[in-house]
């Protein structure tokens, strides 16, 4: 089953309509592949929350949205001839969790251009499918040490959809993405709409870090009810921690994440106002970027391999 986009002649400001309640339907999470991925961690909580069979609801018009010299899709060539393009695609897959209770995944490329008719093309499905809520899950990097529990900010359109005290309460102006967008039209339409960000350790953003995913996964299944099974992932998490511990020891990191535990329990004993804010003890965050630059440029080539 596949939707056309319905013509609207509204703006992206338009008051809600008649029927922008909450509805009977299923829950939507939306988890992009884009500006909120950090550690792949939206990505690795889509491949966990699809089977790889759930029904297609809705498909976006990837060539209207995607960049595609920007971010070329893979495309394998054997001998003489192309073989197995990967195709971007933007859906809207219906699942279900172990015991058979329905839930939304709108997951693929963030789109790079249309931004508010994306906005309002999911408005369209949530309305016609009766969407309660929407629940985005994203990732930025912060600089946070892997060896300490991962602070996760909750945002919504009302106050009363924030589900837990946030430890980051700073106000800060950030770039924009299509998912931040979306909830924020949402919320200005009359439609309920929520989120996770993880914050992953800032030298593990450019590789696959499933303890982002893990972290996002358990926010949602809290709020949500949902019966998941998280153990592959907690077991790849294992994996990932002593790959990275050992890349740590043998680029003789450690002082260097030392000083982010030190951080990090500062701030989270009221100590520090932050996890941005610098200390003459403490190596600043260009530093410490700097000091893992070998160790990224080792995990990169390892993924690449």
């Amino acid at each position: 089953m596949k939707w056309h986009r319905r013509r609207d002649s509204s703006t992206s400001t338009a008051p809600a309509r008649p029927n922008a309640r909450p509805g009977s339907g299923p829950v939507l999470i939306v988890a992009l592949d884009g500006f909120l991925a950090a550690g792949s961690a939206p990505r690795l909580a889509v491949e966990h929350l699809t089977s790889g069979h759930g029904e297609v609801l809705h498909s976006f018009d990837i060539d209207a949205t995607y960049d595609y010299r920007a971010r070329r899709p893979p495309l394998r060539f054997v001998q003489d001839h192309y073989l197995d393009y990967e195709e971007p695609r933007l859906q809207v897959v219906e699942e279900h969790d172990l015991a058979g209770n329905p839930f939304l995944v709108l997951s693929g490329p963030e789109p790079d251009f249309g931004w508010e008719g994306f906005a309002r093309e999911v408005r369209d499905v949530i309305e016609r499918l009766g969407v309660p809520l929407t629940l985005s899950l994203g990732a930025v990097p912060m600089g946070v040490p892997h060896t300490r529990p991962l602070l996760v900010t909750a945002h919504g359109t009302r106050p009363d959809l924030v589900d837990r005290t946030n430890l980051w309460s700073a106000e800060v102006t950030v770039p924009s993405s299509a998912q931040s967008l979306l909830e924020y039209r949402l919320g200005s339409w009359g439609h309920d709409a929520a989120g996770y960000v993880v914050h992953v350790p800032h030298y593990l953003a450019q590789v696959d870090f499933p303890g982002g995913a893990i972290a996002l996964l358990d926010a949602a299944i809290g709020r949500l009810g949902l019966q998941l099974d998280l153990e592959p992932l907690r077991a790849r998490q294992e994996v990932a921690v002593a790959e990275i511990e050992s890349q740590i020891s043998e680029q003789q990191g450690v002082e260097v994440l030392q000083g982010l535990e030190q951080q990090y329990d500062a701030f989270s004993r009221g100590a520090a106002q932050s996890l941005l804010a610098s200390d003459d003890e403490l190596p600043s965050g260009d530093e410490l970027a700097n000091q893992f630059e070998d160790f990224l440029a080792k995990q990169r080539k390892d993924d690449d391999g």
